[in-house]
C-alpha cells in the first residue's frame, strides 16, 4: 500500500503504518536495497548452524526473511517487536515456518533484561533509534554476552551528524531525497516533528562506543549515505 499518511502528532507504529510500512521504508531510507542486501552479505557468513538468528525490532519481517529462506531449518530464527499490527504482520508472513518450528514471534520490550541466547547473529535495523539512550548501552551488552564465540551484531542507525553546521547540510539532503521520493512538504514536516523524542539518534562515533564498550572485538562501518550508518560487530 501506497504510504499517502500524514502522521499523528505522536509517532505510533499503528495499523495505518504497518500497512504502508515497506513503502514508507523504501521511499524514506537512502539506498534501502543496498543497505538491506550489504546486512544480508556481511552477516551471512557469521551464522553457525544449529544457532540462533535474532531480529530486534522485526517490524514486518523484512530483514528476517532472506536470512530464512538461504538457511532454512538449519538455524532457529526469532523476531522481535512491541507493535501489535507489526507482529501480526511478521506472524502472517512466516506462518509456515512458525507451524514447522524454525521461527518464533515475540512480542517483548527491549527496555526489558534481554535472555534470548545461543545467537550466532543478531540484527538491529533501524532499531536502536527508537528504544531510550539509557537502555541501550545494556542492550547491547547483553546482545554481546549471548552472541557465541565467532557470532556477529549488526547496527543499522539514523544518525546525528557531530558538527552542527554540518548536521543541516545532510538533513537538507536527506529532505530532498524524499521529495524526490514523492513525499510532500508537508508529509515530510509532519513526519519530522511526529517523530521529535521518538527517535533519537546518536552520532557515528556513539553508536560506535556502544559497541566497543559491550566487548565486541571488531566493529566496522559498512554502509553510510549521510546520516545512516551500517556496523558489523564481531565476537571472538
Amino acid at each position: 500500500m501506497k504510504d499517502n499518511l500524514i502522521p499523528p502528532a505522536t509517532w505510533e507504529f499503528d495499523k495505518a503504518v504497518t500497512d504502508r510500512f515497506d513503502d514508507m521504508l523504501r521511499r524514506s531510507i537512502p539506498q534501502y536495497e543496498v543497505m538491506r542486501k550489504a546486512v544480508f552479505d556481511m552477516a551471512s557468513p557469521y551464522v553457525k548452524p544449529r544457532t540462533r538468528i535474532v531480529d530486534l525490532g522485526c517490524s514486518r519481517g523484512e530483514a528476517l526473511a532472506p536470512f530464512v529462506a538461504h538457511f532454512g531449518t538449519a538455524n532457529d530464527y526469532i523476531g522481535i517487536d512491541i507493535s501489535k499490527p507489526m507482529l501480526e504482520a511478521a506472524q502472517d508472513r512466516f506462518e509456515k515456518s512458525q507451524e514447522a518450528g524454525s521461527v518464533e514471534i515475540i512480542d517483548y520490550d527491549l527496555r526489558n533484561p534481554y535472555t534470548i541466547t545461543n545467537a550466532s547473529l543478531t540484527l538491529s535495523v533501524l532499531t536502536l533509534q527508537f528504544i531510550p539512550v539509557e537502555y541501550r548501552a545494556p542492550l547491547v551488552k547483553s546482545i554481546y554476552a549471548n552472541t557465541v564465540a565467532g557470532g556477529a551484531f549488526i547496527l543499522v542507525e539514523k544518525l546525528v551528524a557531530a558538527a552542527p553546521g554540518i548536521a543541516g547540510q545532510m538533513i537538507d539532503n536527506y529532505h530532498a531525497m524524499k521529495r524526490e521520493n514523492g513525499y510532500s512538504a508537508e508529509q515530510i514536516e509532519k513526519k519530522r516533528l511526529a517523530l521529535e523524542g521518538v527517535l533519537v539518534p546518536l552520532t557515528a562515533k556513539d553508536n560506535e562506543a556502544l559497541l566497543v564498550n559491550a566487548g565486541f572485538a571488531e566493529v566496522e562501518c559498512f554502509w553510510r549515505w549521510m546520516n545512516f550508518a551500517g556496523w558489523i560487530a564481531l565476537k571472538k
